[in-house]
């Protein structure tokens, strides 16, 4: 091979060399510029829902509190006449805002507020807290069958492990009883008894069956939950109130 063939040769494998080397960087660099961009959007969606979180968190707080005031408003009843000579007559006589002359009134205004706070946000806090508050509404309310819904949506969402998933569950079995639903008042608080949670009060717990029980005409299972309160929490206050029970 002549030496201008095998120069120019040599001329065609540099020259093809760095084509390749600048293809490789070009690929490179477009690769790099993708991660960059992708990075950067990645991190403006987390952004964007943080920000979207923290607003959502807000209002739902914000519809909480308005419902809280309602809700946490005093009950001054109405009279007719001072009860004292001199006295002046009662606060809701004479239509003092933000007050209620009865505990269903109160109640029946702080309703609707829950409701929108807690439908609005439903698996923030705020609105777990407020559908708590809602089903406690409506079952001192009387509307025990809507009350026991919304306490099973309670403890769904909030979760067994947490405090108002356990109240809520607190809640449904109180309920049942209220409702005269004793058995399935039973099973629940049954249910509750024999659960791994140490943070349920096991004591109150029996108690509520053993009175659940009583009430079902069931003396035999009544007196075994009292016993047990005796026997696995001697020190409970409910001991005393479990032994007189069972001597009547």
């Amino acid at each position: 091979m002549k030496r201008k063939e095998r120069h120019q040769l040599k001329e065609n494998e540099l020259a093809g060399m760095i084509v390749a080397a600048r293809d490789a960087v070009d690929t490179r660099r477009r690769e790099v510029a993708g991660i960059i961009l992708a990075a950067i959007v990645v991190a403006a969606v987390i952004a964007g829902i943080s920000v979207w979180r923290q607003r959502s968190a807000a209002r739902a707080e914000q519809l909480l509190a308005e419902a809280m005031v309602t809700f946490t408003a005093p009950v001054v009843p109405v009279t007719a006449a001072p009860s004292e000579p001199g006295g002046v007559p009662a606060a809701a006589t004479i239509g003092a805002t933000g007050s209620f002359a009865t505990e269903a009134a109160r109640l029946t205004a702080a309703l609707p507020k829950l409701k929108a706070a807690a439908d609005a946000y439903p698996d923030a806090d705020a609105g777990i807290t407020a559908r708590y508050h809602y089903a406690s509404s409506l079952a001192a309310l009387g509307r025990y069958d809507e009350a026991i819904k919304e306490f099973e949506d309670v403890a769904t969402r909030a979760g067994e492990g947490t405090l108002y998933g356990r109240m809520a569950r607190l809640g449904k079995a109180d309920t049942q009883v209220r409702a005269g639903q004793l058995e399935t008042a039973i099973e629940t608080w049954k249910a509750l008894a024999a659960g791994t949670d140490d943070t349920l009060p096991k004591d109150a717990i029996l108690m509520e069956l053993g009175k659940a029980y009583q009430a079902a005409g069931n003396t035999e299972e009544a007196r075994r939950a009292f016993n047990q309160i005796i026997d696995e929490h001697p020190a409970s206050p409910y001991t005393a109130e479990a032994r007189a029970a069972l001597g009547s």
